[in-house]
């Protein structure tokens, strides 16, 4: 039977296959599957396909009190990082029959709070925040509220919260090693102007490596840039590594810095491996066009966003008491470090 007109409901696919209507219910909720019979379940999924039914949201927020809506705001979707992450977010939050919205902070703490605020208006069931410098205040609010939301990325240490993050330290740490076990002794490091502990935590695997291998840490070869990766600002501070006495390897604390540096780096011919091995935080397209091809930091995008979101599921569901979840990063050698 071909549905033609009107809006399909539970009954229609139930007369369909012959059950009952509560069945076909628990079937598309995804409720007590290990009771149902899989051949059955999988029929009643079938049929409400080819009938094209559609979910009445609204009665459905109205029976369980929830919109099934995620909000995640990130720094900017522009960036591969950002968009990599909504869209792992997004598949995730699927299978648990939810819809992510999401806006782009541009690190502004302004909008941040703008878009939280027009998230929670929405009525939310819960938010994955990237939260900007400076975001703390706005933060412990949202936490006094008990309103469910999981930190990605980033972490304020004075704030007990949900957190899901990479061990930046260790990530950093393993990098300068890397370079270190090459030879290399004279190691730069460009970072960003921030109060963000995840980046200055790469700072301090930076210098935790250097002082294992009995390297004095020089703070003439830390370089800072503003947020806002303004070509001019790090082209000066390669710049400034390059000059004598020259360093002997640089690592790029994002994936953005890196982009400006290696187009610097190409302009003055500067020979990599041979003259200057390089080390990027965070993978990026043009890397794969850069030759030798870039060795990075990869971060687990895939188990962030599934751990973030399935973390915020359960706190939605059981309002679990404060994880702080530390995620490895892999190191993927390639040419620039002589690989």
């Amino acid at each position: 039977m071909q549905q033609k007109t009107g809006k399909v409901s539970l009954k229609d696919i139930a007369r369909e296959v012959g059950v009952s209507a509560a069945l076909v219910s628990y079937v598309l909720n995804n409720r007590f599957e290990n009771r149902i019979n899989k051949e059955v379940a999988d029929k009643i999924r079938k049929t409400a396909k080819r009938l094209q039914y559609q979910p009445n949201q609204i009665a459905k927020s109205l029976k369980t009190n929830k919109t099934f809506t995620i909000g995640l705001v990130v720094a900017d979707i522009a960036n591969p990082f950002s968009s990599s992450l909504a869209r792992i977010i997004e598949d995730e939050g699927a299978k648990y029959g939810y819809t992510v919205i999401f806006g782009s902070s541009d690190e502004n703490l302004e909008r941040f709070e703008k878009l939280t605020h027009t998230f929670l208006n929405r009525q939310v069931d819960g938010l994955i925040l990237l939260p900007p410098e400076g975001a703390e205040e706005q933060i412990t609010r949202l936490k006094n509220t008990n309103f469910p939301f999981v930190i990605i990325d980033r972490y304020f240490p004075k704030i007990e919260a949900h957190y899901v993050n990479v061990n930046n330290v260790k990530a950093a740490y393993d990098a300068v090693k890397l370079l270190i076990e090459n030879g290399k002794k004279r190691i730069g490091l460009i970072n960003y102007k921030t109060a963000l502990h995840h980046l200055n935590d790469r700072t301090k695997g930076y210098t935790r490596a250097l002082k294992e291998a009995k390297i004095t840490p020089d703070k003439n070869l830390v370089k800072r840039v503003g947020m806002d990766n303004n070509p001019a600002e790090i082209t000066k501070a390669v710049a400034a590594l390059l000059s004598a006495p020259a360093v002997d390897a640089i690592l790029f604390a994002s994936n953005r810095i890196a982009v400006h540096a290696l187009m610097y780096l190409q302009q003055k011919s500067i020979a990599i491996p041979g003259t200057l091995q390089v080390i990027a935080f965070d993978e990026h397209e043009v890397f794969n066009f850069y030759q030798p091809q870039l060795t990075f930091v990869k971060q687990p995008m895939l188990q962030l966003g599934q751990t973030a979101t399935d973390l915020l599921m359960d706190i939605i569901t059981k309002n679990k008491i404060e994880q702080q979840v530390l995620i490895p990063a892999e190191i993927i050698k390639r040419g620039s470090t002589g690989y």
